[in-house]
């Protein structure tokens, strides 16, 4: 088994969230170099967050737009971003997707040698705000983009002692 350091964290995540937009919500997204960081942190957005903990320690959390979290949500609920009825349906949603994200890095690590557990996803949303988590081995950050929007993957990870 290699360190935590050896294994293709780019390739885990964004084939993650590539693989859970297609799939489900039938959205192509492409890899964005550099992540559109300052685009989606200001003004309001959502944050989806999965924790992991066992061998590999960590979380994975996705940025989105307000506007691009209810296109997701329309998109995963079959309706038109017209028809969501509350912000509690796109956070749903946004947690879910986050949890699916969280699902598919949880099976790559396990199958690198580094197996773990998933928490329940959490959201936070606002205006103009960051997030930021201290003391781990790596921390990386990823953009994609469909023809409209950009989102952003952080992700904080570190081997157990």
């Amino acid at each position: 088994m290699g360190g935590i350091q050896t294994i293709d964290l780019k390739g885990f995540v964004t084939n993650a969230v590539k693989g859970v937009f297609q799939t489900m919500l039938s959205m192509s997204l492409e890899l964005e170099e550099p992540p559109n960081f300052e685009n989606i942190t200001t003004g309001k957005h959502i944050v989806g967050t999965v924790g992991f903990a066992g061998a590999a320690m960590g979380n994975v959390s996705i940025f989105v737009s307000r506007q691009f979290a209810c296109e997701i949500a329309a998109a995963m609920l079959s309706m038109t971003v017209d028809d969501i009825g509350s912000d509690e349906e796109v956070h749903d949603v946004i947690g879910e997707v986050c949890n699916m994200v969280g699902g598919d890095l949880k099976s790559r690590l396990c199958d690198s040698g580094f197996t773990c557990s998933l928490s329940i996803p959490s959201v936070t949303f606002g205006e103009s705000f960051r997030t930021e988590s201290k003391g781990w081995d790596r921390h990386e950050r990823y953009g994609v983009r469909n023809s409209h929007h950009s989102a952003l993957m952080e992700v904080y990870i570190k081997a157990a002692n």
